[in-house]
């Protein structure tokens, strides 16, 4: 953990797939229904994991050995997404850690929210299903504004839906962009190293406030900004 200045925290934000949830194991299947449907030998859950973060196009990518433009190409991404809404949730988990870090987030009278490039259509209903129910409804989608991450404009939207400054905000991802976003919405960030994250080493490169490599390091992290607000 880095030896910050002392943070008033008052809300902690999430990227969503990686980070709270982890979807893989949907795309996976996903992705093998898409391959057997067009005859084609799927790619490897481990690949596939490790492109889940990079969104539905680089998972065409990697599947059909097609560039974005290429002929075809956006017919197979609405497939895949239209596959993958049919079975929203089914063999989607909440990482371990993340309810109880929820729970005492809540039990501290912090306020959070989740900032995701995921689109509302998915990351709504997901949410619904997973009952995971942030303060005021704060779920900022690429819908919501006209700059996804890593522009800061969601995590700003999100910051003064919960009520909060950016600058006492916390932003938690497991992608170089979500630090990057955070940086450039001036909140501290946390590196998520369990989720979609190759290695250890990649986190490391983003330069984030902190790495956690269990959801149940976030606690410490929380606490301890807690006992700081409240013993100054």
């Amino acid at each position: 953990m880095n030896n910050l200045a002392p943070h008033r925290t008052t809300a902690i934000l999430f990227d969503l797939d990686g980070t709270l949830l982890d979807t893989a194991y949907d795309f996976v299947a996903v992705v093998q229904k898409l391959c057997a449907r067009h005859k084609i030998t799927p790619p490897t859950e481990k690949d596939i994991r490790n492109t889940v973060s990079d969104g539905a196009r680089a998972l065409v990518s990697l599947a059909f050995k097609l560039a974005e433009g290429t002929d075809g190409f956006e017919d197979l991404r609405q497939e895949l997404l239209n596959i993958y809404e049919q079975q929203l949730g089914h063999n989607t988990l909440v990482f371990d850690g993340i309810e109880d870090t929820l729970k005492l987030i809540e039990s501290l009278g912090i306020s959070w929210g989740v900032v995701t490039n995921k689109p509302r259509r998915f990351a709504e209903p997901l949410m619904q299903c997973m009952n995971l129910q942030p303060a005021l409804g704060a779920l900022i989608c690429p819908d919501d504004v006209e700059h996804a991450k890593p522009h800061p404009e969601s995590l700003h939207k999100a910051a003064g839906l919960v009520g909060s400054s950016a600058a006492n905000c916390l932003y938690v991802g497991d992608h170089a962009r979500d630090i990057e976003a955070g940086k450039n919405a001036g909140m501290l960030t946390v590196a998520a190293a369990y989720g979609y994250v190759s290695a250890r080493a990649e986190a490391e490169a983003w330069a984030a406030d902190y790495i956690v490599d269990t959801a149940y390091e976030l606690k410490g992290i929380i606490r301890s900004f807690h006992h700081t607000c409240t013993s100054s």
